[in-house]
């Protein structure tokens, strides 16, 4: 069994990448949750939906979220009524949150109505929510206090300056069923080219999962977001600068030389693969971005052989 943490687009494309090379139903996704909400007193998970759709062959590509031949009615007549629209919702992406909030207020848990929406769209990967318990990223901004994920990457379209990143909720939550079991009995693992910061590192919060991974060490190949010093997608870069990190791959390997043993990097970064190398993680150097078949065939590949 292959195990992948998981967080939004990057890690959809990683998914579908090692589905080209792997048997699917041997692939196990621990998706972040940290960027989950409530909004309109509907239950949202973001990356959970990003990666379902993607893995459905649903995503919107115009947008990279929701569902594509979308229609925006149910937004145009709330913003007409001067409601809260700033999130925007499809017709069609709506009904997976009114589905969820349905079955969580019934009594399911994330991780089973995960499973229904997964086996109603036909997704042959399993993907499990990193915890069933409540956490929220959070951000301490210069000029505007304290954001939630989404008021952050939506609202203000991630430009502002941050100070500081916080997971609440992580010390109390527990792991998922299914997690800490699907990275001990990996054969590999990897955790897939998403922001370290806001992506991953809610997964590493949730107490049992970081030692779990590493445990297994040895077995965990990570995969850089970064090409040319630049996120191809997101505000990863400028987070790195603004927390403190280099936004390099030796930046990336620092942030994960606990819990992995292989960065592999772009070949734009080749000669910055000594900066990995002193983080005590071996480098491995590839074409990361995807882009067609064959390229993300060829990543999955030696993410898979180590």
């Amino acid at each position: 069994m292959i195990t992948v943490l998981c967080g939004g687009v990057g890690a959809a494309r990683m998914l579908d990448a090692l589905r080209l090379v792997v048997v699917p139903g041997e692939i196990t996704g621990i998706v972040n949750t940290g960027d989950d909400l409530v909004m309109h007193g509907l239950r949202i998970c973001p990356d959970l939906d990003t990666i379902t759709y993607t893995l459905a062959g649903l995503n919107n590509d115009e947008t990279g979220w929701g569902l594509q031949g979308e229609t925006w009615r149910v937004m145009a007549e709330l913003e007409a009524l001067r409601g809260e629209s700033w999130f925007k919702l499809g017709d069609r992406d709506l009904a997976t949150h009114l589905y969820r909030t349905t079955r969580l207020a019934q009594g399911a848990s994330l991780v089973e109505v995960t499973a229904e929406l997964c086996e109603r769209l036909g997704v042959d990967v399993r993907l499990l929510p990193a915890t069933n318990d409540p956490i929220a990223t959070t951000f301490d901004t210069v000029d505007h206090g304290r954001l939630s994920f989404q008021e952050y990457f939506v609202r203000h379209h991630h430009d502002v300056v941050v100070r500081a990143v916080s997971i609440e909720g992580a010390a109390s939550a527990h792991p998922a069923p299914g997690v800490v079991e699907a990275i001990e009995s990996a054969e590999r693992i990897v955790i897939s080219p998403s922001n370290p910061l806001i992506s991953v590192a809610p997964i590493l919060a949730v107490p049992g999962v970081r030692d779990a991974l590493a445990a297994r060490r040895r077995d965990v190949v990570a995969v850089s977001p970064l090409i040319g010093g630049r996120a191809l997608k997101g505000p990863a870069d400028r987070l790195l600068i603004e927390l403190g990190h280099e936004p390099t791959p030796g930046g990336i390997a620092a942030l994960y030389r606990e819990v992995a043993a292989v960065l592999v990097i772009d070949t734009a970064d080749a000669e910055l693969a000594a900066g990995v190398i002193e983080q005590g993680l071996e480098c491995r150097v590839t074409g990361t971005l995807m882009s067609d078949p064959a390229q993300a065939a060829g990543l999955a590949q030696v993410v898979l052989d180590g």
